[in-house]
């Protein structure tokens, strides 16, 4: 069984996630499931089959977030510091094709959002940023063809 890491505001996220299916969702799905047998004839109630949908799809959400909260290894970035790149650190990176800074913070599988620039600990470009330093250059091959960054800044927030 391998660790899962993440940050405390994504572990946090998870367990709101799955408290809220628990306590609401699942009732609810209960209780379609309950009014649609009582319309009759189950074979071509349409309400039926999809609160049962509904119900599988939770099950597997709960099943799912019950597992990496479990095998969550919670990660406090706050107490974090160094010189090099590692999980929780938020880098500058300068594009060396656009001369253009971007920041980023890598973080576990499940809090990655691009658009808050928040990368994956998986994703091509944060394997590529561990264990390096500021001035240190990298380079990572996209889906758009091969990009070339350096580390202007490396903080743990």
């Amino acid at each position: 069984m391998s660790k899962v890491p993440m940050t405390a505001e994504g572990y946090s996220r998870l367990e709101e996630e799955l408290r809220h299916l628990k306590g609401v969702e699942r009732p609810a799905v209960i209780r379609a499931i309950a009014e649609a047998r009582d319309h009759g004839d189950l074979s071509e109630n349409a309400e039926y089959h999809a609160a049962r949908e509904r119900q599988s799809f939770i099950e597997g959400r709960v099943a799912e977030l019950e597992d990496k909260i479990a095998r969550a290894e919670v990660i406090d970035v706050s107490k974090l510091s160094g010189k090099e790149v590692k999980f929780g650190a938020t880098v500058t990176l300068l594009d060396e094709d656009t001369d253009e800074n971007a920041s980023y913070q890598i973080v576990g599988q499940d809090e990655a959002d691009i658009a808050a620039r928040r990368l994956s600990i998986t994703s091509p470009l944060a394997r590529a940023l561990i264990g390096k330093r500021v001035g240190d250059a990298v380079e990572v091959t996209t889906p758009g063809g091969s990009k070339s960054y350096e580390i202007v800044k490396i903080a743990f927030k």
